[in-house]
């Protein structure tokens, strides 16, 4: 069955390029030109992705990433801007956008990041071959099994964003090792993000809400003052 994408631009130029490439690359395309459309559609279709404008009619992007997200629809969400405006991005995914692109952009790049979030987001669902815990990391009450893209924590399932997943399983890799902005951003985003290192800190503290009992003394994830991050070995109270 082909994967279901949603397109919600109010340019129609952009909505027809992007209908057009998307079924060439063998997926089906709905379209909306407005916010209040495209959020309707967003709760009441059964999507794999989102491709969603950030300034539309009626409901501008953020409202309608926010609203999805509080109806707990976790479909994820490729936000488009035209600006150039990092506040904007960062808020975008910290109301549960899970990558952006600026534009101008060409179709061929959009379609090479929908194919990178779907295989990422089926990967999360993919029921694993056998459960062996050689193959997970553990660290104190963490278990990460990086093959079905589960992470545990006091033995509970948590719910993570593909992102977050990524940046959890790269600290983990590197347990112990300074991390800078720059290389989880190139790590884990695998492209040039020059300058908007505040998405790290997002996801970062994403992460600590969601694994610390204190996100405000963390115990896993440390910030190393000037340069970055480091995930180590909670110690002993």
């Amino acid at each position: 069955m082909d994967k279901k994408v949603l397109v919600v631009d109010d340019e129609q130029s952009i909505v027809t390029l992007l209908q057009y490439n998307l079924q060439q690359a063998g997926y089906e395309v709905l379209t909306a030109s407005d916010g209040e459309e495209g959020k309707n559609l967003a709760l009441s279709e059964q999507l794999d992705l989102i491709v969603l404008d950030l300034m539309l009619p009626k409901l501008d992007g953020i409202e309608v990433c926010k609203q999805i997200r509080q109806r707990k629809v976790n479909t994820p969400i490729l936000m488009l801007t035209a600006k150039d405006d990092e506040f904007d991005k960062v808020l975008g995914l910290e109301l549960g956008a899970d990558d952006y692109m600026t534009k101008p952009f060409s179709p061929r790049e959009v379609v090479a990041r929908v194919k990178a979030i779907l295989r990422r987001s089926q990967a999360q669902f993919e029921e694993p071959v056998a459960e062996d815990e050689n193959d997970s990391i553990r660290i104190a009450g963490v278990k990460i099994y990086p093959e079905r893209y589960e992470v545990y924590y006091q033995e509970e399932l948590l719910e993570l964003t593909p992102k977050e997943f990524e940046l959890l399983l790269y600290l983990a890799k590197n347990k112990g090792r300074v991390l800078t902005r720059d290389q989880l951003l190139s790590a884990v985003w695998n492209y040039d993000f020059a300058g908007d290192t505040r998405i790290v800190d997002v996801h970062i503290s994403h992460l600590r809400d969601k694994i610390e009992q204190n996100s405000k003394k963390p115990t896993y994830i440390k910030t190393i003052r000037g340069l970055g991050y480091k995930l180590e070995e909670p110690k002993p109270e």
